[in-house]
């Protein structure tokens, strides 16, 4: 073994301690992840607040995926806090940060691998999608999530940190596609075109800032330090999931009739086919 693999053998090997004390010296990193697990609390608290008196299967299916968004991202951030999903990583040659010990918190893939896919379901479901087209975008999501870690962790090559990169924002085409393209057409048919396109809109903006934050980033061209970054994920993963889970339940629970009517046509791709 060569003294270069073995020195970055050690960095992804930091015991959990030297790593909790490098997120706990580092101001904007910490804070950035205990804001956002004390909301991830209160959203629980208010989504199951929100959520009592929904009673068709529909409805409620909706509820627990959007529940599951506040959930996941709690765990996941609290392994953030502890230092358990974040790691040191030495960049690779051609990087800004070259050869420098780099700070990962890769645990927030976690939180979107596992979060992403139940905004999407809950938004299928509000749209009335066919089974296929949610199946397609869940797995184009977890795609996106996938190499989007690899592309942060991979300490070997420059090059190949930008081709996953690339790779994860082809997947994330496909996901703007189905959102844009097919799934407003089934909301319209649905009768829930109107609140599907605020949250359509709100998450597609909001989406589109990751793959911006992760270029400018420690983890691409480094303009934007660690800290800086952490709570430019932080401020999206706010408004992207809690205030998104929020908009949607308030109007799933004032029109719980028309959720249920739509989910009579589920998997035949919206509305009913018309008479010959």
């Amino acid at each position: 073994m060569t003294a270069a693999s073995t020195t970055a053998t050690t960095l992804l090997q930091a015991s959990q301690s030297e790593v909790l004390q490098e997120i706990q010296s580092n101001f904007l990193l910490n804070s950035s992840l205990w804001v956002n697990i004390a909301l991830a609390g209160l959203a629980i608290l208010l989504f199951v607040f929100m959520g009592r008196d929904i009673e068709s299967s529909r409805a409620k299916l909706i509820w627990v995926a959007t529940l599951l968004v506040p959930l996941v991202s709690i765990s996941s951030y609290a392994g953030l806090a502890s230092g358990l999903t974040v790691g040191i990583l030495e960049m690779p040659a051609g990087h800004a940060l070259a050869g420098q010990e780099v700070l990962s918190p890769w645990g927030r893939y976690l939180t979107w691998t596992f979060s992403t896919p139940m905004i999407l379901l809950a938004l299928g479901l509000l749209a009335d999608a066919d089974i296929s087209s949610l199946f397609t975008a869940i797995t184009m999501d977890i795609g996106m999530c996938v190499t989007g870690l690899a592309a942060a962790l991979i300490t070997s090559s420059h090059l190949l940190r930008w081709v996953f990169y690339g790779i994860s924002c082809a997947f994330f085409l496909a996901v703007l596609y189905i959102l844009l393209v097919e799934w407003p057409a089934d909301a319209q048919a649905a009768g829930t075109g109107e609140i599907f396109g605020t949250l359509k809109l709100l998450t597609v903006v909001l989406w589109l800032g990751y793959p911006i934050l992760w270029a400018l980033g420690s983890e691409g061209v480094a303009l934007l330090s660690v800290g800086v970054t952490s709570w430019g994920y932080s401020g999206l993963d706010i408004l992207a999931k809690y205030v998104f889970a929020f908009l949607l339940l308030r109007w799933v629970a004032a029109n719980e009739g028309t959720v249920s009517q739509a989910g009579a046509s589920f998997g035949s791709g919206g509305a009913a086919p018309a008479d010959d």
